[in-house]
């Protein structure tokens, strides 16, 4: 026990080092190569805080434990919505641009639906809740068009000149110090990410928890830890674009990519993860676009952040109530 928390200990320390770096370079980066700072998170932060997802994914398939590898993910993207969104919202209120509201929100809702009627087989014709090397073909396929659409946008999106607190523009950062900062924040990330996990899994187990509440919460909220560092270090430092970005990319990647790939190295059964968990990620998919585009007008407030929270420790409590229950 008193290494898990060690390993928890450690982890944490290097995610929150871990996002200031990465954050500095990633926004560096944008600066130099033209692009937005949306774009460089929907694109290039989200892939590299969603690589512990992949790995945990893979490893957790390889080793038969799949609705584990389901949990990751679906934990992952509801943890990103209500967590890292509403959180950041509370530091800082999120303005979403009408096109992101149009175009790459209802993206992460499309994905959502897909893998939620992919484990409505049992109901649509009987078939087990699986999913098969065809739904993994078919997810990687979302990938790819996704992929597309972003690159297209990258060509079409301002470049941003990033304005510090006070007010003064920020010091651009040299191109081999702001990759140094890049892959040096991404390992740290990532490791930092494996040994929270390992040490949270392990006081998890030692509790009596099952594989699927393990991979719903443990690992969802572990792996997603480079996410919320990453966003919220970005908000605090006025880059609500990197945050926004960050979050949308990562939901996206999760599901087409990390699971497309992952059922078709190996079909994966949801066992425990039930069409409840589905649902409230779908649920948790419209709220962030409801939120963003009614009430306050393109702006998801500090109020809707609470909300958003709050639902993620209803979510929490339901799970913990069905595990006593089990």
């Amino acid at each position: 026990m008193i290494i898990n928390i060690l390993l928890l200990t450690v982890g944490l320390v290097l995610i929150l080092g871990g996002a200031n770096y990465m954050t500095d370079g990633s926004a560096a980066i944008a600066k130099k190569l033209g692009m937005s700072d949306f774009i460089v998170g929907l694109t290039i932060v989200s892939m590299m805080t969603s690589a512990p997802e992949l790995v945990v994914s893979i490893m957790s398939a390889s080793n038969a434990s799949t609705d584990m590898a389901i949990g990751n993910i679906v934990g992952s993207n509801i943890f990103n919505i209500l967590v890292i969104i509403g959180v950041v919202a509370m530091i800082r209120p999120i303005e979403v641009t009408r096109g992101v509201l149009i175009n790459e929100i209802p993206l992460v809702i499309l994905s959502s639906a897909v893998l939620f009627v992919m484990g409505c087989s049992p109901y649509i014709d009987g078939t087990p809740m699986v999913l098969t090397r065809v739904d993994g073909i078919l997810l990687l396929l979302f990938f790819v068009i996704f992929m597309r659409y972003t690159i297209a946008s990258a060509h079409k999106a301002p470049a941003t000149d990033p304005v510090a607190e006070d007010g003064q523009r920020q010091k651009p950062l040299p191109t081999w110090k702001a990759l140094v900062f890049l892959s040096g924040g991404l390992a740290a990330l990532i490791f930092g990410g494996q040994w929270f996990v390992d040490g949270a899994a392990g006081i998890a187990r030692g509790l009596g928890w099952s594989e699927a509440l393990i991979g719903l919460t443990i690992l969802a909220a572990g792996t997603s830890l480079p996410e919320l560092a990453t966003s919220a270090v970005a908000a605090m430092r006025g880059f609500s674009g990197i945050c926004l970005g960050n979050v949308i990319g990562s939901c996206i990647f999760n599901i087409f990519f990390v699971l497309g790939a992952t059922s078709t190295i190996m079909p994966l059964q949801f066992g425990n993860i039930t069409i409840v968990d589905l649902g409230v990620l779908v649920a948790a998919s419209c709220l962030f676009w409801i939120f963003g585009w009614f009430f306050r007008l393109r702006t998801i407030t500090r109020a809707e952040g609470a909300v958003l929270f709050l639902a993620y420790i209803g979510y929490m409590v339901y799970l913990y109530s069905q595990q006593v229950t089990v």
